[in-house]
């Protein structure tokens, strides 16, 4: 086997067992932090010895050999004699506690005595809900969670967060010790404190999500791996807490969202705007999936949440033949709902582009100019943006070239910066 061949079987093992392998170390050890360096350290080595040695049959049951023989180490070296070293050690099999072997049977041991398929779903929603927790900051959940859920590398993350790989190692490693400090123990938590938990989770998919469908920086407008992790997570979740009506909406949008990437970017990468889109193009697999999910979020709550809603919102556009046959109308009081459940400046200005639908560009502009004397979204490219297109359709060209101006210098993202150019060069240029 080449070297390349097999550091692609490990990746391929390693995307959709490491949550499992992670969970698993951290149950038997009791320590998500060692668990997680535990399962590094496997990892480490199948990228060594499977491109030598090949694949082995049962390579999660390798991986979690693997493990159980590094804690074993780990426990010798602290000379930690009890009851659990005792355990990990009585179930190596013979010459596998002088020698950290792997015993007579290593896959059956490992499967045995760590693979518990009565556990294992416990323990990834285990480890989802460590990963989002509330001492936590927001960049260290999510770096936390594309390691130990997603399955991500360092590089990996750290092309995703757009920031060097040692910021992201550092991350990681501050997350491991606070919760450590925090004597966060490995386990689902009570029911009474799992809805307050779950706030976090969904945020940090969903903020995961959001960066891969309109990447902030650089030259793709949609990173697709990352938008295709969040999905990946959503479903996860999905299947672990079935009773959660906001999983299913947060499941949902991201469904009717994805559903319409493959029609967003042309050729070349570059964006496609919605009234040019060809809904032929559109994944009607995606969007059927996403209704589903949303018919779920209603059946199971009390109403919609906010994931919900703005899933009800990405359902008007996906059922719709063209922009213009858009229930607008729908699509403005889902916003207004929305704005009551979680109020915020994006999504007034959403509210505001869809007013613009319904009711012209005149009344769209009271409330965008609302948010302006708000100093909201000060720094982001959004609001001029908006404005400007409101500006242009009301015929005040020097006004909208202004703010198309503003937004082309505070856009990040190269796709999005030549459509704000574009547009700003299409205005009719004054008479003189």
């Amino acid at each position: 086997m080449s070297d390349h061949t097999g550091r692609e079987a490990v990746a391929a093992v390693w995307r959709i067992e490491s949550a499992r392998i992670v969970g698993a170390l951290a149950r038997y050890t009791g320590d998500f932090a060692m668990a997680e360096d535990l399962a590094q350290e496997a990892l480490a080595e199948a990228l060594v010895s499977w491109p030598r040695e090949g694949v082995p049959r049962h390579p999660a049951g390798w991986l979690l050999t693997v493990g159980r023989r590094r804690a074993i180490d780990a426990f010798r070296r602290r000379a930690a004699l009890d009851d659990r070293y005792a355990a990990l050690a009585g179930d190596l099999g013979e010459g596998g506690v002088l020698t950290g072997g792997e015993g007579a049977d290593p896959v059956r041991a490992a499967a045995e005595v760590l693979w518990d398929p009565d556990q294992i779903d416990d323990d990834v929603l285990a480890l989802i809900f460590i990963s989002c927790h509330p001492v936590l900051s927001r960049e260290a959940r999510l770096a936390l969670t594309l390691r130990v859920v997603g399955g991500l590398t360092s590089d990996e993350i750290a092309k995703a967060c757009l920031v060097p790989t040692a910021t992201v190692q550092a991350r990681i490693t501050r997350a491991k010790k606070t919760l450590g400090a925090a004597r966060v123990a490995f386990e689902v938590p009570p029911a009474a404190e799992r809805g307050a938990r779950l706030g976090s989770v969904l945020g940090v998919i969903y903020l995961i999500f959001t960066e891969g469908s309109s990447a902030s920086t650089g030259g793709d407008l949609i990173r697709f791996d990352l938008a295709g992790e969040a999905q990946r997570l959503a479903r996860v979740l999905s299947r672990l807490m079935p009773g959660e009506p906001e999983v299913f909406g947060l499941l949902a949008l991201l469904e009717l969202t994805a559903a319409r990437f493959p029609a967003r970017t042309g050729p070349d990468g570059e964006p496609v705007l919605l009234e040019q889109q060809d809904r032929r193009r559109w994944d009607h697999s995606a969007i059927r999936r996403g209704r589903a999910a949303l018919v779920k979020a209603g059946q199971v709550g009390r109403g919609l949440g906010a994931y919900g809603l703005q899933a009800a919102i990405a359902e008007c556009h996906a059922v719709a033949a063209s922009v213009a046959e858009t229930n607008w109308e729908r699509v403005v009081l889902l916003y207004e709902a929305l704005g009551r459940l979680a109020p915020s400046p994006v999504v007034d200005l959403n509210r505001a582009v869809a007013v613009s639908m319904a009711n012209g560009p005149a009344a769209a502009l009271r409330i965008v100019d609302e948010l302006v004397a708000a100093g909201a979204l000060s720094t982001s490219h959004l609001l001029p943006s908006v404005r400007g297109e409101l500006l242009t359709r009301l015929g005040r060209t020097e006004e909208a070239r202004t703010e198309l101006t503003e937004a082309v210098r505070r856009c990040a993202n190269d796709r999005e910066r030549a459509v704000l150019t574009n547009k700003l060069g299409a205005l009719p240029t004054p008479d003189h």
